[in-house]
């Protein structure tokens, strides 16, 4: 059975809005004031988590906002993203824009569990947390994954904002990427 993993870059408080700054928002951007050395190294750890799934499991926009920059990258990590396999979650999407892609339109919680028992491997989830949040709520996550960025929101969206259910996590590793990040690792109990 495969292990569905919420895998999320978020700032100190949990803030997630407008990582790259796109939405106008006066919080966005942190995302992209990660040093070149702290984006290399946090770069190695993303890679090696996509060699470890078996599939990704997206929400609309996340699948647009990664087929915006990912379908056309170079790179050894770019290519292995393009060659897993595609689940994206959407009522109004016909087909998905990233590369290999198949959009899900039945109840997502049936659909994540059918995932679960068809791979064997990781089922990543990146972004997407009206998506991750569901997937809390039914208990379907077995893992999540936080890279924590040295940024405080003060406000906007925050990672598991309005999730229905306490979830209890148990740590599984905790350590730096590169000068200025964090990874924490939390196995769902």
């Amino acid at each position: 059975m495969g292990k569905l993993v919420v895998s999320e870059n978020v700032c100190l408080d949990g803030g997630v809005q407008d990582p790259i700054g796109e939405d106008g928002s006066d919080r966005g951007g942190w995302f992209t004031q990660l040093t070149p050395e702290d984006y290399q190294a946090w770069g190695k750890v993303e890679y090696d988590e996509a060699l470890g799934a078996d599939t990704l499991l997206l929400g609309r926009r996340t699948d647009h906002f990664f087929a915006r920059s990912w379908n056309t990258r170079e790179g050894e990590w770019a290519q292995r993203l393009r060659e897993l396999p595609k689940y994206v979650v959407s009522s109004t999407l016909d087909e998905t824009e990233w590369i290999g892609g198949t959009v899900l339109r039945g109840d997502v919680v049936e659909e994540a569990a059918r995932l679960k028992r068809q791979y064997e491997r990781d089922i990543v989830v990146y972004g997407s947390t009206q998506l991750a949040r569901t997937l809390v709520d039914h208990g379907l996550v077995d893992e999540v994954r936080l890279t924590v960025h040295p940024f405080v929101l003060g406000g906007g969206e925050h990672v598991f904002d309005g999730v229905a259910q306490r979830a209890s996590l148990r740590m599984v590793s905790a350590g730096t990427i590169g000068t200025s990040l964090v990874h924490l690792v939390y196995e769902v109990v």
